[in-house]
């Protein structure tokens, strides 16, 4: 099940896998991204009319392209299907044929009646890799909920712990579940593309956003059934190390972390605080933990003697992990941010969209693969045609809308 690979201009470990992704909004496109990102074909499966959710979060919108949409969507190839018609069911059945993976986030109930539950969709491909995500996975009492990021990021107890101290829970403020939602779907792919590739067999992965963030609340869980308090939101100031947490100098808020005791006496040394390395009561982390509002009283008296800038300079040449709390029109000319190359300039927009580079460098893949986001049903024809059919089948199916070329919208919206 391989294809060509003369339309990426930079290939990848995964050169010839072919994925189906008929996910929307941001968990799966964001795991079919990371998959085209190592070089897979990845054919974007919309619906007629509007396409993914994502098309339309905005503003911002750069030349009628959501910000969002492009962020989730780099080296992908889109084709529009309605699955309300059976016309439109058999298109993708054929595409999912053809497939090595089958990526979707359809709500579990709908799975059999649209025919592409695991059973039946794995009894004409043993050797595909069927991956579900949902918001909390494919069985269970809730598993036909629908579920989104805040949903999840409430359910798991991650609001619960994250927010200034004495206020209300908060959101962590980016599409965490989703994100690592998609991190944990490509890891499981390419796993079960390893097995695939040594005995033959195919997959069914089941990934789910409350999971993610269960696993994101792995050690505050263990700690809470260990016999630790319930935490609540406190501003980062109850790690399990002491000292983890922000603090203000005489201009900017840094954070400082101090994971060792080596680091902790290196940090008092260059803070002119050795009467606290030196105090017994203080020497391991168990015992800062204890005293942490003393400790951290004093720090906050000493730093806020000196700017930001210079007690940064001082903390790196001590080797004292310490940062500024940077806004996002400092993090985007970081110099380290620059000097990787993590802003990827979406071709075609001048530098007006970028995207984010994987979280991964490959020493084979120098230069990442970035191939602007589809235009809606840009690529049907030629994916059509790539799977068997003939023009004039196309130009059909096109006409009963049970597909879409790029430009004609015959059809409503599908089935969401």
């Amino acid at each position: 099940m391989t294809t060509s690979s003369s339309d990426r201009r930079v290939s990848g470990p995964l050169d010839g896998i072919r994925v189906v992704d008929m996910t929307t909004s941001y968990a799966g496109p964001t795991a079919a991204m990371y998959l085209a990102d190592l070089g897979a074909t990845v054919i974007k499966v919309e619906r007629p009319g509007t396409g993914d959710d994502t098309r339309a979060w905005g503003p911002p919108f750069v030349d009628g392209v959501s910000a969002w949409f492009a962020s989730a969507n780099r080296n992908k190839r889109s084709l529009v299907v309605d699955l309300r018609m059976q016309e439109g069911r058999d298109v993708l059945q054929r595409l999912i044929q053809h497939a090595d993976v089958f990526l979707h986030n359809t709500n579990p109930a709908k799975l059999s009646r649209l025919a592409i539950d695991p059973e039946s969709v794995r009894a004409k491909n043993r050797k595909l890799i069927y991956c579900a995500l949902s918001g909390f996975g494919l069985d269970g009492p809730d598993s036909d909920l629908p579920g989104y990021d805040l949903v999840a990021q409430a359910r798991s107890g991650l609001m619960s712990v994250t927010g200034e101290k004495g206020r209300s829970p908060q959101r962590v403020s980016t599409a965490l579940s989703d994100i690592v939602t998609g991190m944990a779907a490509a890891v499981a792919v390419n796993a079960s593309l390893v097995r695939r590739f040594r005995d033959g067999e195919g997959e069914v992965i089941d990934v789910s956003l409350l999971d993610t963030d269960l696993a994101l609340m792995a050690p505050r869980i263990a700690s809470f059934h260990a016999g630790e308090p319930e935490p609540a939101p406190s501003g980062g100031t109850d790690s399990v190390l002491a000292v983890y947490q922000g603090f203000d100098t005489a201009d900017r808020r840094i954070v400082l972390a101090i994971g060792n005791d080596a680091m902790w006496r290196r940090f008092c040394a260059v803070a002119g605080l050795d009467d606290l390395a030196d105090d017994p009561a203080l020497a391991d982390n168990e015992g800062r933990r204890k005293h942490r509002e003393r400790i951290t009283s004093r720090i906050s008296e000493a730093l806020a003697t000196r700017t930001a800038a210079e007690w940064l300079k001082v903390f790196a040449e001590a080797s004292v992990p310490a940062s500024l709390v940077q806004t996002l029109s400092e993090v985007v000319e970081d110099r380290q941010v620059v000097a990787r190359e993590t802003l990827l300039p979406v071709p075609g927009t001048d530098g007006a969209l970028v995207t984010v580079r994987s979280p991964f460098r490959l020493g084979s893949q120098p230069t990442p693969r970035n191939e602007p986001p589809p235009a809606l049903a840009a690529h049907t024809g030629q994916i059509l045609a790539e799977v068997g059919f003939s023009e004039e089948e196309v130009q059909r199916l096109a006409s009963l809308g049970a597909v879409q070329i790029e430009g004609r919208q015959d059809a409503g919206e599908a089935v969401s």
